[in-house]
């Protein structure tokens, strides 16, 4: 990528902006292919959550992220150079298909402001592979025309465009000036959000029923004692139906508020459909050549007093089945690492993660990258890791389409983003719902070990269900 040292926004005119895209045009014209142009200034502060309400368009792509209690938060919309892929390769595809939009991409403005330049966002399905119909992609990636985000009290916006060598400049300036001068003196206007939760829904109905449920859990422990795999997740399914659309970024605004330790997120497929959630799970961060996973296994519930939450939680610390989860999710990260030769650094014992609702067994990871092992390759060799498939993941994997009732799409998947220098960060797409119209469907699921009773993973899913249930219905 070619950084230049100029902002053509800022103490610019209209004009001169048209007359750098003009010469992007002419390179693209002498390149015979699209150049993708980044254009990034630094804002007031800005809540990337209410720009993208007042952008928001059904028919088009976004992703958004944010972890409150960090204090960032990032919103894209409107795709203007997109790529999906399936298959065991989509990984490699995806980093290929970076690489090449990367190597004649012009950047221009600050690209050291926290969140500036190009930014490429990616959802990948809980599968390699998904069938016909489902409503996401087994890869996609794609680059937004309107990116902003903020962190550390800063924000930046940035505007990404595909210039060709026959693009009309004037009009793509004339766009580009209009939204720059709108972020930089933004007055959050109300957007008309249809509210969509009544706090009661017109119907609830689990996807398969309970007993197939507790079926599956039953028929896992045994293949588990006859040493098929030593550990599976299976997940549940409720289908809502509302009496009113349900919007996604209306139910995004309650998870970001319920759960402010936890990534809330939204993905949209461009086609009026939206996976959203408020996952508490880091897949994999990386920073600059330093790069974060954790092992997040076994769950607990929280105390309505500070004593029997600190019960509940060293109950859980001493759990031998929740223990033996949560190593058999640890043991599963550092073999699926090990070709790549990292140094990896954890603790001896797992820590308690404590969220709203729920607290799990957590183990964070850190290792520094040695040249030439990326993201994404790290990235393939972590999803899905056996906190949402299984182990041995080849095993456990597969039988997961045989027990469940439903497929997962991206419950399970990895959703995330990454910037022209390679970092970027990961989350798993937990604690969900897919989004359609006054429809939505609920996922929640539980690991299944040696010692699993279908009564209490039943349980515990439940307790899953309840914060996304919560948040569509206002409850």
């Amino acid at each position: 990528m070619t950084i230049l040292p100029i902002d053509p926004v800022a103490n610019a005119s209209p004009e001169a902006l048209n007359g750098f895209l003009s010469e992007c045009r002419d390179a693209a014209a002498q390149a015979g292919r699209p150049i993708l142009v980044s254009i990034t200034i630094e804002v007031g502060d800005l809540d990337p959550l209410a720009i993208l309400e007042s952008i928001f368009e059904p028919d088009e792509r976004h992703f958004y992220a944010e972890r409150p209690s960090e204090g960032w938060a990032i919103a894209g919309a409107e795709s203007v150079l997109g790529f999906s892929t399936s298959g065991p390769g989509r990984f490699a595809a995806c980093q290929r298909f970076i690489d090449e939009a990367l190597g004649s991409a012009i950047a221009v403005g600050d690209q050291d402001i926290p969140f500036g330049g190009p930014h490429f966002f990616a959802a990948f399905s809980f599968l390699d592979a998904v069938g016909p119909g489902e409503p996401f992609e087994a890869a996609c990636v794609f680059v937004p025309r309107w990116q902003v985000a903020r962190r550390d009290g800063r924000t930046a916006a940035v505007a990404n465009l595909l210039v060709e060598g026959d693009s009309q400049t004037d009009s793509l300036a004339a766009k580009v000036w209009r939204a720059h001068s709108k972020f930089r003196s933004f007055d959050f206007p109300s957007p008309e959000l249809p509210d969509g939760r009544t706090g009661v829904a017109s119907s609830v109905d689990e996807v398969g029923g309970r007993r197939s449920y507790e079926s599956a859990v039953s028929r896992a422990v045994g293949r588990i004692s006859r040493g098929e795999f030593e550990k599976i997740v299976l997940a549940r399914a409720k289908d809502v139906r509302a009496a009113d659309p349900l919007h996604p970024l209306r139910m995004l605004n309650g998870l970001r508020q319920r759960f402010p330790d936890c990534n809330s997120f939204s993905v949209a497929n461009g086609r009026g459909q939206s996976f959203i959630g408020a996952s508490p799970e880091l897949l994999l961060r990386v920073e600059g050549s330093t790069a974060f996973t954790e092992a997040l296994a076994g769950s607990a519930g929280r105390g309505s007093t500070a004593s029997e939450d600190a019960a509940l939680g060293k109950r859980l610390l001493h759990s031998e089945k929740d223990l033996r989860e949560q190593r058999i999710v640890l043991d599963s990260i550092l073999r699926g690492l090990a070709p790549l030769d990292l140094d990896l650094k954890y603790s001896a014992r797992p820590l308690l993660r404590r969220l709203s609702n729920v607290q799990h067994l957590h183990t964070p990871i850190e290792a520094k990258l040695p040249r030439g092992v990326r993201l994404l390759d790290m990235l393939g060799r972590l999803h899905p890791t056996p906190a949402v498939g299984g182990n041995p993941r080849e095993l456990a994997v597969p039988a997961i389409a045989e027990l469940e009732a439903f497929p997962r799409g991206l419950y399970g998947g990895a959703l995330g983003w990454i910037d022209s220098r390679g970092s970027g960060e990961f989350i798993v797409g937990l604690r969900s719902a897919l989004i359609d119209g006054s429809r939505a469907r609920m996922y929640a699921g539980a690991g299944i070990v040696a010692g699993s009773s279908p009564e209490t993973e039943f349980a515990e899913t439940e307790l899953k269900f309840r914060a996304m249930q919560d948040a569509l219905l206002g409850s």
